[in-house]
């Protein structure tokens, strides 16, 4: 088996990668030197009948349904030829904001289509990986070699074609797939050739053993730990003390932001902390400055030897006092069982929530109807090889075998977006109220599943906010999409 990076780029027609559907694939396999193995792949998708694109991500990307009708393939050979990719033994997957919009946006890919949605993230060797964070870690520790871009307030600005520019990075087309994806690779040659030691310890990251060796829980020793979620102002890194293992989720393990006083809380109940935990800014009281860094989302740890004493004050740390609060927690260890008591006490809240705000709709219960089982996904597969035409015909489940309760309605799902003709006349009529009344009405719950007022509206807005030939076209189509839409569903 050798070990290949696919590096891969999605479009989409929404920014939200858990419902909104993508409009385009490409990828690049390398090897580990980054050099080019096989010819690229680039796959466009056909539109969803039941869902509005968004206006502005069309504007954005240059990609209208129409153009995918005609270039793409249906939903489920799409997803077909991706998995083909990511699931070859040994590949790690890899992208730009991959783990937070790409593998998400794949996870329901394969969910709607009737695959696993984890196994190619481990099975067989495989593994992924995600560039933006080792671009602000080698910002935040080894800046060297590489021009660093800032945004209209001073802070660094980690968009990559941002990157790309300030560094004579070939950037043609910013937001189509392929380009995205030349442009990362070449981001990461940049930071692999005037950062290699930085390089690889990052791409070790994409293990969770390496992961949780290097956040040495227990040993009372604090990391560096670079992220999104710290302000872009001070580097996107802070300094973490590793508590404890989350009490509900394996991959997770619990930090304190050293950059914050730990004695407010020190002596606070669990309920206190509870209420207190990821608290938002329009909420009264202070929010608990930890977080949950998770061992199989790459996160981007290193040793505080590795942070200079140059570095941390460009970014506002203190490291002495960095090490006073180090010490105030470990001189009170009872706070570790009251922040996994906290955890528990704010799950259990969590999950009352969630429940009232359930979208009982398959399209919307990857995580919150749980793993399916080997009966399951044998059933998936005997459906996924079942020649299409055979799909539907009097008889064909008769010895099927399964347990989700999901799965009748996701494989007459399947068969309505994918394989039409198999329908009879009383599915064709269910599949057309179900489409219709989603495009009227949009999904209660899902604010981005817009209505057809919505959509109206949205359109009107990008000729607005965007003046110039480039929204009127945009719109125009969309509005022709719109009469397209409604007059086939209704025939």
């Amino acid at each position: 088996m050798t070990d290949t990076i696919l590096w891969h780029d999605y479009e989409s027609f929404g920014a939200d990668p858990r419902h909104d559907r993508a409009s385009q694939f490409a990828a690049i396999r390398t090897d580990l030197e980054l050099n080019e193995i096989e010819a690229p792949v680039m796959v466009y998708c056909q539109p969803p009948q039941d869902r509005w694109p968004h206006p502005m991500a069309c504007y954005v990307t240059g990609i209208t349904p129409q153009e995918t009708r005609q270039k793409g393939v249906c939903e489920a050979e799409f997803t077909r030829q991706i998995e083909n990719q990511l699931s070859r033994s040994g590949t790690c997957t890899a992208g730009y904001n991959s783990i937070r919009f790409d593998d998400e946006l794949t996870r329901q890919l394969l969910y709607r289509n009737l695959y696993d949605p984890y196994e190619r993230e481990w099975r067989n060797g495989n593994s992924r990986w995600d560039l933006i964070d080792v671009v602000r870690m080698c910002h935040a520790l080894r800046p060297e070699g590489i021009n660093w871009p800032t945004r209209a307030d001073g802070a660094p600005s980690f968009r990559l074609e941002d990157l790309t520019a300030a560094n004579g990075l070939d950037h043609l087309d910013a937001h189509d797939a392929l380009s995205d994806v030349r442009a990362t690779i070449a981001m990461a040659k940049l930071i692999r050739t005037q950062n290699p030691r930085l390089y690889e310890y990052t791409y070790a990251l994409r293990r969770k053993a390496e992961v949780k060796k290097r956040l040495q829980l227990g040993s009372g020793e604090a990391v560096v730990h670079v992220a999104s979620v710290y302000a872009a102002q001070q580097g996107c890194l802070t300094v973490v003390l590793p508590l404890v293992e989350h009490p509900l989720e394996n991959n997770g393990t619990i930090v304190f932001d050293l950059r914050f006083d730990p004695s407010p809380w020190l002596e606070e109940s669990a309920e206190n902390l509870a209420d207190a935990l990821f608290r938002s800014r329009h909420e009264e009281g202070e929010r608990l400055p930890v977080s949950v860094i998770q061992s199989n989302r790459c996160p981007m740890i290193a040793p505080l030897a590795t942070l200079s004493a140059q570095r941390a004050e460009t970014f506002a740390l203190d490291l002495e006092q960095v090490e006073q609060y180090r010490q105030s927690i470990l001189g009170h260890p009872g706070f570790l069982q009251r922040i996994c008591d906290a955890f528990r006490l704010r799950q259990q809240k969590q999950d009352a929530d969630r429940a009232s705000q359930l979208i009982n709709d398959p399209d919307y219960l990857l995580y919150q109807g749980g793993f399916f089982s080997r009966k399951d996904k044998d059933f998936m597969q005997q459906v996924r090889d079942t020649d299409a035409a055979l799909l539907g015909q009097p008889g064909w489940l008769d010895d099927a075998i399964y347990d989700d309760p999901r799965l009748p309605e996701m494989l007459f799902r399947y068969r309505a977006r994918n394989f039409p003709a198999t329908l009879n006349e009383q599915e064709a009529d269910r599949w057309r109220q179900h489409c219709q009344e989603r495009l009227q009405n949009g999904v209660p719950g899902d604010e981005n599943c817009l209505s057809l007022t919505a959509y109206e509206q949205a359109i009107v807005q990008l000729t607005r906010d965007m003046p110039g030939e480039r929204a009127e076209q945009v719109a125009s189509a969309l509005q022709d999409w719109k009469s397209d839409l409604l007059r086939c569903l209704s025939s």
